[in-house]
């Protein structure tokens, strides 16, 4: 009888799945308020019916209490994250919290499945990201001095860095963070944040050659000390990050052709210096050739996902812990083992929704630097998606980034929940110029009109002829 429910679950949750996601982008072309809201609901349901469905069948085929303790708390702190945007904030936007919760839910069902110690601590986490999430939307809106603090940004950004680079802790090849009380600290996921700051404020402060060439000596500075540390993702998102940020805000090919030529020859030289990048090449070029010395990762990867097939095996009919760092860097390949690859694809689209709002705040915003600010955050939000996802399944070679929201990762969902936040904020910051510029159309309508029934009334008044005064006969 469990197994006809796992069989069954797999089918529940791909539907319901689908039906997630078809709302992402279906709810665009609504133009009625009360349209969104009732789409925004849906996918609140969906979710909770999604995590139930999931939670029962790892109950059942466990029946360890465990499980029922943490739906419970997830399920609270999802509850929770709604709520409270929808109290604190009701000018947010409501499909960028539903990608949030729904991306942090499928994270949660597949660490409860592969590691239930990760998933308490990730919770724990998501509570802290959440906190800070809340906050910034307020900063966002109050402090109007953030794009003054350019070389503060470069400056913090480059010092945090140079300290991961010089004390960091060797991981896989990488110098990536430091350990605190078991808990790993990843700076540069925060840095990421602090780049696209720094290059959005000097842009927004001017445009001129030399500017730009001061700007690019201090981006490259960023890159390089990433690639010094070997932490070719990071490195990777900042370069990709930079030259999109500069093509939008001086609109010179030459620029980005400029840096891509650079970037290529940068690449050559790091293949050639450092053995761990080369390692990585030669798992992406034939991974089962090089299946002992590095290709294993990318080779079970693949295993995973062809094992699991459009459909998905069902949780706990898999072996999603074979895979090497499953719970990191390779959960989008378990989650396709177990849950199928078409629901995979449906949170590669949750994703790329939550970019579309990204960019569609970058375009309707009005004040360049917060422009330059969303446009970079969600470059770097769907370029980290791009590059786990294509290291996984062998597009690309694979460079150690974890898939947002979804991979386990204190940094990580941190840094996630901020960038969320800082998107938000300026969410609010746009419904406030155009709740603004509506005023200012009414007021100049409403005094069009009293100045056009004004002129009415003194044409009323006056007569339609005027008499001519009789001349005295002298």
């Amino acid at each position: 009888m469990v197994n006809i429910i796992v069989e069954l679950s797999k089918y529940i949750m791909l539907l319901l799945m689908g039906i997630y996601t078809f709302s992402c982008f279906s709810i665009f072309a609504r133009t009625y308020e009360q349209d969104q809201k009732w789409i925004l609901i849906r996918q609140n349901v969906l979710m909770f019916l999604i995590q139930l469905t999931a939670y029962t069948v790892m109950y059942l085929k466990t029946g360890e209490m465990k499980i029922i303790s943490m739906y419970t708390a997830n399920f609270v702190f999802l509850l929770a994250v709604i709520l409270l945007y929808k109290i604190l904030y009701p000018k947010a936007s409501g499909l960028v919290v539903n990608n949030m919760c729904m991306l942090l839910c499928v994270g949660m069902i597949m660490l409860t499945r592969l590691d239930d110690e990760k998933a308490v601590k990730q919770l724990i986490f998501a509570c802290v990201g959440i906190v800070i999430g809340l906050i910034v939307p307020v900063l966002i809106r109050k402090m109007y001095f953030l794009k003054d603090w350019i070389y503060i940004y470069a400056g913090v950004g480059i010092g945090a860095l140079a300290i991961v680079a010089l004390l960091g802790k060797v991981s896989d090849g990488a110098k990536l963070g430091f350990t605190i009380a078991g808990f790993g600290i990843q700076p540069s996921e925060f840095v990421k944040i602090l780049f696209v700051f720094f290059v959005a404020a000097s842009l927004n402060r001017s445009q001129e050659f030399k500017n730009i060439v001061i700007t690019t000596a201090l981006a490259a500075a960023h890159v390089l000390i990433l690639v010094i540390s070997t932490d070719l993702g990071a490195a990777l998102i900042m370069f990709v990050v930079y030259m999109v940020m500069l093509y939008v805000a001086t609109r010179q090919p030459l620029y980005v052709a400029a840096g891509i030529g650079g970037g290529a020859a940068a690449s050559v030289l790091a293949y050639h210096l450092f053995g761990h990048i080369r390692v990585r090449v030669a798992a992406w070029q034939d991974p089962f050739a090089s299946y002992s010395e590095g290709g294993y990762q990318v080779a079970q990867s693949l295993f995973a996902i062809g094992t699991g097939g459009w459909f998905g095996m069902g949780l706990y009919q898999g072996l999603p812990d074979q895979i090497p760092v499953a719970a990191e860097d390779f959960i989008f390949s378990a989650i396709s083992e177990e849950m199928g690859l078409i629901f995979a694809l449906c949170l590669i689209l949750v994703c790329v929704s939550c970019y579309v709002m990204f960019l569609n705040i970058a375009m309707t915003i009005r004040n360049q630097f917060y422009k330059l600010v969303a446009l970079g955050l969600g470059t770097c939000y769907i370029f980290q998606v791009f590059l786990t996802i294509g290291g996984v399944t062998k597009f690309i070679p694979s460079t150690g980034v974890t898939l947002p929201l979804v991979s386990y990762g204190g940094s990580s969902i941190l840094s996630t929940m901020i960038i969320f936040g800082i998107i938000q904020g300026l969410y609010i910051l746009r419904e406030d110029e155009e709740e603004t510029l509506e005023r200012k159309r009414e007021r100049e309508l409403r005094n069009g009109t009293q100045r056009r029934n004004a002129k009415k009334k003194t044409t009323a008044r006056k007569p339609a002829f005027e008499e001519v005064p009789k001349q005295r006969v002298r």
